[in-house]
C-alpha cells in the first residue's frame, strides 16, 4: 500500500484530479436563521459562554511560543499542563461559526482580535510557524531532523502536538470559510507551507511512524488548503498525512477498530473522505462509508455516541459501556456528524440524516447545560449515573473546544440544495434565504412535541423547483401525510428516502407534513438484556435523583471532567420484569404531558421505580438518569440480581480502599498522572488495555489523604521471560521474574509502600524491565489504604 501511495504522490505534481461530484451543497450558516426553539436557545447559551472567556488567556501559549510577553497567563487545566493552545484554535472556529449563525458584531470583534494577535505571533517566526505547543520549536526541529519519538498520545516528549496544532489550522480555515477573513486565509497557507517544509526531508515511512501519535484531521485540513489554492503540493501533503494503518483495513472492508482510541480515528476518516472527493477516489470514499456504517450501526449507543473511556469497545460486548462512568465522548459525535455531512454531500441518502438527527437531538443537544452553560465530556450509559459540566474559568478539555462549536452551527444540515432541488432534512424552526433563487422559505413547528412541520414560501422562485421532504426512518411512510395549500399531495418516497414535490411555487404557498411518532425499544448493539426507548427520534430517559453528584460543575483538576461521585449498584437499578419481546408493553402515555411516559412492571419496587417517568433525555440536566434499563424474566431475576450484587460488591470493596488509580494504555488516565517512559508501548488483550516496556515507564500517583499503604497491580502473566522491577519515589520495592504460566486471565500483585513514603502526597511509581526482557503487560495500578 505504501508503494501505491508513492505512485500517487509523484502523479500529483503533473495533473489535477477531477473532483468527485457533490450531488448536494449546503447553504452558508448566514442564510439559515433559527427561529425560537430549543436550538436557538442553545445558540444563545453558547454565545454567552464563549464571550465570557478571556481571549488574552487563550492567546498566552501562542505569545509565549513566539517569544512575546503574554498579556495574561494561560488558563489552567489542559491549557497549562501540556496541551497549551488547543482551545485557542477551537475558539476561533467557534467564533467564526457563531458569527456566521448570528451576525453579532461583538463576536466578529473578538474573532478579529484573535486573528490579529496570532498574526503578530506568526510574523515573528519568519517561516509561517504558529503554535501554542510548549517549547514546541525544539520538538519540531527534532522531527524535521528525523529524530521521531512517537507514541499513541505523545510525540517527542510533548502531549500530542500534532493534534494540538491541528486545532489552529482548523480555526484559521474556519475564520476564512465562515467569516471571510482573508488574513486568516493567508496565515493558514503560510502555516501549511511551514508543515510542508517541516516534513520535506522525511520519508513516507517516517511520517507514517509519526502518525502513530494522535494528529486530529491534519489530512483533512491540508486537503482543504488544496481546495482553496488548487496547488497540488497541498493535496500531496494531505496524502502523506493519511494514516495507512487505519486506511488499509477500511479499504479491505475490515473492522479493526476494537480497543483503539475512538476520536483519534474519526478525524482521519473525515480526511480520507475529503481527499476522495477532491480526486474522485471512490475506493477511499467507500472506505470512509464502511467506517461510518460500522460505527453507527454496530458501535453506537442509542443516543448516537460511541466509546467507553474514549476507546472502541468490542461489538459483541457492551458490558463495559453499562458499567463505566466514562461513556460516549462528545468529541466523537462532533466528528461523526462532520463525517455524516461529508458522506451525504456526495450521496444524499436520508439514512445519513437519520443518524445525524439522532445524534444531534440525543447527544449533542444534551451536552450543554441550558441554564448555566457548560459542556459535557462523557455521557455515561451506566444506569443511575450523572454528567459533569465545564465552567468557563476552570475547564479546558477537548470536549469544551468541540462543544463551543457544536452549539454554534445548528443551521448547517437543516437544508441542502442542488441546481433544481431544495432538500428539507431537519424539522428545526428556521428561515432560509436562497439568494440565487430569490427564495425565502419559513419553517414553523413545535417539533418534537408536535410531530409535524409547516413550510411557507415568503418569497418564491420564478422557476420550477423540486421540494424534497425527508421521510424520516422513525416514521411509517404510509402514515406520513403531506398537503399543499390544504390539498393532499399523494407523492411516493424515492430510493433516497425523500418525498419530492415539483411545482412552480408562488408567494404564500404552504406545505404541511405530519409524521406520526411511535414508541420503539432498542437493545444494546450486542443484544444483551438492556433496553432503551425512543418516541420517534427522541431518546427517553428517567430522572433518578440528585444526590451525591460530586463535582457536577468541574474544577480545574486534570480529572475534573469525570463524574467521580458514588455509583448506584447495578443490582439496585429497576429491572423491566418480563420477556424481551414485550418491553414496550411496560410503557404508557401520561395524559396531559407531552413526550412523557410511565414505565410499569419494574423490579424491585423501590422509591424510584414507583411511578417512574420517561422524558426526552435532552431535557434532563443536573440529575442522575437512566437511559438503558435491564430486562429479565421472573425465573432469572433473582439469579441475575445476586450475580450483579456480587460483582458490584467486589468492585465497591476495592474502590472503597482505593486512593488513586490508573488504567494503563488509555490517554487521559496516563496523561493525568504525568506519564513518562522509555521504550514502552501499549496494547489490547482480552478486552483490556495494557502497557509494557523494554525499558521503563512511570506515573505520579496522588496520595491525597496521605494514607496509602500498598500499590495494587493488575497484569497479564501470559508471556515467559518477563521481569518487573518496581520503584516508589526512587526506592526499589519489588522485583520478580514471570514465566507466563497463568494464561490470559488478569492477575494481581500487592506491593507494600515503604513507610517513609506513605505520608507523601505524590508517589512516583516506576516500572523497569530486566536487561534482556520486557515487563509484564500491566493493566491497572492502584494505591490502596488497606489490604483487599
Amino acid at each position: 500500500m505504501v508503494k501505491k501511495s508513492l505512485v500517487i504522490f509523484v502523479g500529483l505534481s503533473s495533473f489535477a484530479f477531477s473532483q468527485m461530484k457533490q450531488n448536494v451543497r449546503y447553504f452558508p450558516l448566514s442564510k439559515v436563521h433559527l427561529s425560537e426553539s430549543v436550538f436557538s436557545k442553545a445558540i444563545q447559551t453558547d454565545e454567552k459562554y464563549i464571550l465570557s472567556m478571556d481571549a488574552d488567556r487563550l492567546l498566552a501559549p501562542y505569545l509565549k511560543e513566539a517569544g512575546l510577553k503574554p498579556k495574561k497567563e494561560n488558563y489552567p487545566n489542559w491549557e497549562n499542563t501540556g496541551l497549551d493552545g488547543h482551545i485557542g484554535g477551537h475558539y476561533i472556529s467557534a467564533l467564526a461559526l457563531m458569527y456566521a449563525s448570528t451576525g453579532d458584531p461583538k463576536v466578529k470583534q473578538r474573532l478579529d482580535y484573535m486573528i490579529d494577535e496570532l498574526e503578530r505571533c506568526q510574523n515573528l517566526s519568519e517561516n509561517g510557524y504558529l503554535s501554542g505547543v510548549p517549547n514546541g520549536k525544539k520538538a519540531w526541529k527534532e522531527i524535521a531532523d528525523g529524530n521521531i519519538r512517537a507514541a499513541t498520545f505523545g510525540l517527542n516528549d510533548r502531549w500530542v502536538p500534532l493534534y494540538n496544532i491541528h486545532k489552529i489550522y482548523s480555526g484559521l480555515r474556519d475564520a476564512y470559510w465562515y467569516a471571510d477573513s482573508e488574513k486568516a486565509k493567508k496565515m493558514l497557507i503560510n502555516l501549511t507551507d511551514w508543515m510542508a517544509d517541516e516534513v520535506s526531508g522525511l520519508s513516507d515511512e517516517q511520517i507514517q511512524d509519526m502518525l502513530r501519535s494522535e494528529h486530529g484531521g491534519l489530512n483533512e485540513v491540508f486537503a482543504d488548503v488544496y481546495d482553496i489554492t488548487k496547488n497540488p503540493k497541498y493535496l500531496k501533503l494531505a496524502h502523506r498525512f493519511s494514516h495507512l494503518a487505519i486506511l488499509n483495513p477500511l479499504l479491505n472492508g475490515e473492522d479493526k477498530l476494537t480497543g483503539i482510541h475512538a476520536n483519534t480515528q474519526i478525524p482521519k476518516v473525515i480526511g480520507f473522505k475529503r481527499i476522495a472527493d477532491l480526486e474522485n477516489n471512490k475506493e477511499w470514499s467507500n472506505a470512509a462509508d464502511f467506517f461510518w456504517t460500522n460505527v453507527t450501526q454496530k458501535r453506537s449507543a442509542i443516543i448516537g455516541g460511541n466509546s467507553v473511556s474514549e476507546h472502541f469497545n468490542p461489538i459483541n460486548d457492551f458490558s463495559g459501556m453499562i458499567k463505566s462512568i466514562e461513556g460516549p465522548e462528545t468529541c466523537n459525535t462532533y466528528n461523526m456528524l462532520k463525517l455524516s455531512k461529508e458522506l451525504y454531500a456526495t450521496n444524499p441518502k436520508s439514512s445519513y440524516v437519520d443518524y445525524y438527527e439522532r445524534a444531534l437531538y440525543n447527544h449533542i443537544l444534551s451536552t450543554q447545560n441550558p441554564n448555566k452553560g457548560g459542556f459535557v465530556y462523557f455521557t455515561p450509559m451506566r444506569p443511575g449515573h450523572y454528567r459533569v459540566y465545564s465552567q468557563p474559568e476552570t475547564s479546558f478539555w477537548c470536549c469544551v473546544g468541540s462543544g463551543m462549536e457544536n452549539h454554534a452551527k445548528y443551521g448547517e444540515m437543516i437544508y441542502a440544495y442542488s441546481d433544481e432541488d431544495l432538500y428539507v432534512n431537519l424539522f428545526i424552526p428556521s428561515i432560509l434565504k436562497w439568494s440565487e433563487k430569490k427564495l425565502v422559505l419559513r419553517q414553523e413547528n413545535n417539533f418534537p412535541e408536535n410531530p409535524s412541520t409547516k413550510l411557507v414560501f415568503d418569497v418564491a422562485p420564478k422557476s420550477h423547483l423540486n421540494l424534497k421532504l425527508r421521510a424520516p426512518q422513525w416514521a411509517k411512510a404510509s402514515e406520513i401525510t403531506i398537503s399543499v395549500n390544504g390539498k393532499n399531495a399523494n407523492v411516493p418516497v424515492d430510493a433516497e428516502g425523500y418525498f419530492t414535490i415539483n411545482n412552480k411555487w408562488k408567494k404564500g404557498d404552504v406545505i404541511e407534513m405530519t409524521m406520526p411518532m411511535h414508541l420503539s425499544a432498542e437493545q444494546l448493539p450486542d443484544k444483551s438484556d438492556y433496553f432503551a426507548f425512543k418516541y420517534g427520534p427522541i431518546v427517553l430517559a428517567a430522572t433518578y435523583g440528585t444526590e451525591n453528584q460530586d463535582g457536577m460543575f468541574a474544577d480545574d483538576s486534570r480529572g475534573g471532567h469525570i463524574a467521580h461521585g458514588p455509583q448506584i449498584p447495578l443490582n439496585e437499578i429497576p429491572t423491566i420484569l418480563g420477556s424481551s419481546d414485550a418491553v414496550l408493553n411496560h410503557l404508557e402515555n401520561v395524559n396531559g404531558e407531552n413526550l412523557t411516559f410511565k414505565l410499569k412492571g419494574l423490579y424491585p419496587q423501590n422509591k424510584f421505580a414507583e411511578g417512574l417517568k420517561l422524558v426526552p433525555f435532552y431535557k434532563i440536566h443536573e440529575q442522575r438518569y437512566i437511559i438503558y434499563f435491564p430486562q429479565a424474566t421472573q425465573d432469572k431475576i433473582e439469579m441475575i440480581q445476586k450475580q450483579k450484587a456480587k460483582e458490584e460488591g467486589e468492585i465497591l470493596k476495592l474502590d472503597n480502599i482505593t486512593t488513586d488509580k490508573i488504567q494503563l494504555g488509555e490517554q487521559q488516565p496516563e496523561s493525568d498522572h504525568q506519564f513518562d517512559s522509555k521504550d514502552s508501548s501499549t496494547g489490547y488483550m482480552e478486552d483490556r488495555h495494557f502497557r509494557e516496556a523494554k525499558g521503563w515507564f512511570s506515573y505520579q500517583m496522588k496520595n491525597k489523604d496521605k494514607n496509602a499503604k500498598y500499590v495494587y497491580i493488575t497484569h497479564f502473566d501470559a508471556n515467559n521471560n518477563r521481569t518487573l522491577n518496581a520503584e516508589i519515589n526512587g526506592i526499589k520495592t519489588y522485583s520478580k521474574n514471570f514465566e507466563g504460566k497463568m494464561g490470559n486471565s488478569p492477575q494481581t500483585l500487592l506491593i507494600p509502600i515503604p513507610e517513609s513514603e506513605t505520608h507523601k502526597e505524590i508517589l512516583n511509581i516506576r516500572f523497569n524491565s530486566g536487561e534482556k526482557s520486557l515487563t509484564p503487560k500491566i493493566i491497572e495500578v492502584r494505591l490502596l489504604n488497606d489490604k483487599p
